[in-house]
C-alpha cells in the first residue's frame, strides 16, 4: 500500500495520483523514471498520467477537498453555483460558503467564483474578485469561462482546494 503525503489515504501499489485526493506522486523514489521504460511498461504508465476528464455526466456531483480540512464539500451543481464567503452584513449568501473555514483571511471574496454548468462540461468563472482565482497555477481572467477538469486544483486568493467529479 501506499500512504498519501497530503491525506494519507492508503492507495494501491502503482497508482500515479492519491485515488482520494487526486495528490501527484511523481517525483517520489519509488516512482519509475519514464526515460528507463520498456515499451510495453511506457504505455500502461501514459495511459495512468493522462487528465482528469471535462465530462460532467447528468446526475453527477462534485466533491471539494479543501487543503487541511478532513470532511470534503459534496454537492450538485445547478445552472450557476456562487463560490464565496458568507458576510453577516451582506444580502446575499453564496450557495457554497467557504467562511468556515478561513476565507476571509485567506482573501475569498463574498462572491469570489462561479461555477456554471453546461451541457456535460463545468465552467470556473472569476467574479472580478480582488485577490484572483487561479486554475492549476494560471489567474483566470475576470468573467472568461475556464472549463474544470477532475482533479483540478483552485485557488482563491490564498485559499486552497481540489475539486473532483463524482
Amino acid at each position: 500500500m501506499k500512504r498519501c503525503p497530503y491525506c494519507g489515504f492508503e492507495n494501491r501499489e502503482g497508482v500515479l495520483f492519491c485515488e482520494e485526493c487526486g495528490q501527484p506522486f511523481v517525483g517520489q523514489a519509488d516512482t519509475p523514471d519514464t526515460s528507463r521504460l520498456n515499451p510495453e511498461t511506457h504505455e500502461t504508465f501514459k495511459e495512468r498520467m493522462t487528465w482528469g476528464t471535462a465530462r460532467f455526466g447528468e446526475g453527477a456531483s462534485v466533491l471539494i477537498r479543501i487543503r487541511d480540512v478532513v470532511e470534503p464539500l459534496v454537492f450538485e451543481p445547478g445552472a450557476e453555483t456562487i463560490i464565496g464567503r458568507l458576510d453577516p452584513s451582506a444580502l446575499e449568501t453564496p450557495d457554497i460558503d467557504l467562511a468556515p473555514y478561513g476565507a476571509a483571511e485567506l482573501g475569498v471574496s463574498r462572491r469570489h467564483g462561479m461555477i456554471r454548468r453546461g451541457e456535460d462540461t463545468l465552467t470556473l468563472i472569476d467574479l472580478d474578485s480582488t485577490n484572483g482565482t487561479f486554475l492549476n497555477g494560471q489567474r483566470l481572467i475576470p468573467h472568461q469561462p475556464r472549463v474544470l477538469r477532475d482533479g483540478d486544483e483552485i485557488r482563491m486568493g490564498r485559499f486552497v482546494f481540489n475539486i473532483f467529479f463524482r
